[in-house]
């Protein structure tokens, strides 16, 4: 079972805030705006917007695409421990 799927990675680029990450909290895969994540839950940060686009072929993605991003994503929740 993935913990960070394509609909994750989808709304993280669908985010009105440019600068929102992607985090994973307790089971859960959030978005949120980057100036709300405290010290103490950066941890928890699995990429920002940037990072993601960057992963995609350009502007036009593909869902193949976006599972292809989702299962790095996944891996590095996993390797953080969730």
């Amino acid at each position: 079972m993935l913990l960070i799927d394509r609909e994750c990675v989808r709304r993280l680029l669908e985010a009105t805030d440019p600068d929102a990450v992607l985090m994973f909290v307790e089971g859960e895969c959030l978005v949120v705006p980057a100036e709300r994540v405290d010290e103490a839950h950066r941890t928890l940060v699995v990429a920002n917007r940037q990072e993601v686009a960057d992963l995609l072929p350009g502007e036009e993605f593909t869902d193949d695409d976006l599972d292809k991003v989702a299962d790095r994503l996944d891996n590095v929740v996993r390797d953080l421990g969730a």
